[in-house]
């Protein structure tokens, strides 16, 4: 089901290409284990007018944990210079195995924006089904953007240890098995491994299909659900870098759950630490 305010079709896409406020972004990001070079795809191929936003650029750069989420003062200045502001309907794509896409739409969220959806299927459902592609920049004109933080979306360290303790909020990781589990090593050096004591395990994979599009609203309940994850309870999300965690907000919104938010430090904050506790093997 088509909502522009969480997920899009392909079909829904095309269908409003041409239309005069509609912003597309491409927002691949790879894993650098990959060797894939996000922004050289973008430039070789991507959805006509998409504009390509920088996730480890368009960032907290005083930060020393990766990409996470901007100042409202630097989203608003690269948007506005992307042609994008107020009134415009925005879609995200990626071609990442990581979905990508859904960290920019939670960044969107984060800075009030609720005409956002992540394009279902990504980029290559896009070129499956033959749909047209570019190689040319889009032409971009400045655009007056308003944002209103949504501090409830994003929680930080202190607030993820103080809801692990008291257990008042359900903590959900979308990491791999292995690595939630603890054995597996972290891909960042210096990391330990594990997870935060309470957490549920959700990998991401989970939430999509073969072909990249994201479940069926009671196929997302039922994963979560044979997870162990209490819906009824407030949720908190987390991976390994804020990437993939996105992707269970999206699930969850797509639920109708709305009182979730995003751990940003994720485990390259937690895990760096060795005052935090952490826990290995099943939930």
């Amino acid at each position: 089901m088509d909502d522009p305010k969480t997920l899009v079709s392909t079909d829904w896409l095309a269908a409003h290409l041409d239309d005069p406020d509609l912003r597309v972004i491409d927002a691949s990001w790879h894993m650098p284990a990959t060797g894939r070079d996000a922004r050289a795809e973008y430039e070789a191929a991507h959805i006509p007018g998409a504009r390509f936003f920088d996730i480890d650029a368009i960032a907290d750069t005083r930060s020393p944990l990766p990409h996470m989420a901007p100042q409202p003062e630097m989203f608003v200045s690269r948007l506005r210079a992307m042609g994008i502001g107020d009134g415009h309907q925005v879609v995200i794509y990626d071609n990442s195995d990581v979905h990508s896409a859904a960290r920019v739409w939670w960044i969107f969220r984060l800075m009030g924006k609720t005409d956002v959806a992540m394009l279902d299927g990504g980029f290559a459902k896009w070129q499956a089904e033959g749909r047209p592609v570019e190689d040319m920049p889009p032409i971009t004109r400045d655009r007056h953007m308003t944002v209103q933080r949504q501090a409830g979306l994003v929680r930080d360290v202190t607030q993820v240890a103080a809801a692990a303790k008291l257990g008042d909020h359900q903590i959900i990781d979308a990491r791999s098995v292995a690595r939630f589990r603890g054995d597996e090593p972290e891909p960042r050096p210096g990391l330990r491994a594990g997870h935060i004591p309470g957490a549920k395990n959700v990998p991401v994979g989970q939430l999509y299909t073969p072909d990249g599009t994201m479940k069926p609203v009671d196929e997302l309940r039922a994963v979560f659900e044979s997870a162990g994850v209490d819906l009824a309870r407030p949720a908190i999300t987390t991976c390994g870098s804020g990437v993939t965690a996105a992707s269970l907000a999206l699930a969850l919104e797509r639920l109708g759950k709305r009182d979730w938010s995003l751990y940003d430090g994720a485990w390259a904050e937690w895990g760096s630490y060795p005052d935090l506790k952490i826990a290995t093997g099943d939930a």
